[in-house]
């Protein structure tokens, strides 16, 4: 028996549930969990993370299998679910627990995580600069049961979310529709 060597990225993107199913369902990606990392406080819960003053960002935590699913994949797939222009939140979020960030776990996740970056900003696609940090990877707490796969069980209002906070249209002006999901 074969045993599947696996690793974790960590993204900040602004609302978690909307960062979960770019990344889901993909061949080689084990798992998304929602959740918070950054903050000052242990086992924080959403109703304090909302407040914006505990330090901590909302994430996602994507366990993939990097043969299958190399972490460059999910750099390629992270940075047109965001803008990485705006550094008071995203979209109709605002507040430092929706800023944007990666969250590098190892040395060579962050040599990719900032090859990446610097490749974006000198792509001329974005007039602003990009502000989106590239952090040391902190501890990583699970959201609340009802944050997880959140687009799978209220389909409805995840849609109504992406729409009415202006990330799809965001996607689809600078990225393509094939990124809005």
């Amino acid at each position: 028996m074969t045993t599947v060597k696996t690793e974790v990225a960590t993204f900040a993107g602004g609302c978690f549930w909307c960062m979960v199913k770019p990344f889901d369902e993909m061949p080689g990606i084990v798992s998304v969990i929602s959740g918070y990392t950054g903050g000052k406080s242990i086992n924080p819960v959403y109703e304090e993370i909302k407040k914006g003053d505990s330090g901590h960002y909302e994430a996602v935590q994507i366990e993939f299998d990097p043969e299958l699913f190399p972490y460059t994949r999910l750099l390629e797939l992270y940075w047109p679910q965001i803008d990485p222009t705006d550094d008071g939140g995203q979209f109709f979020d605002r507040g430092s627990q929706y800023r944007t960030a990666i969250f590098y776990h190892n040395d060579q996740q962050r040599k990719l995580a900032e090859s990446s970056r610097k490749e974006l900003e000198e792509s001329g696609r974005f007039k602003k600069p990009i502000v989106t940090e590239i952090l040391p990877a902190m501890i990583f707490y699970p959201a609340e049961d009802y944050h997880q796969a959140f687009y799978k069980k209220n389909p409805e209002k995840y849609k109504q979310e992406r729409v009415e906070s202006g990330r799809d249209a965001h996607i689809k002006e600078y990225w393509g529709a094939e990124y809005t999901k």
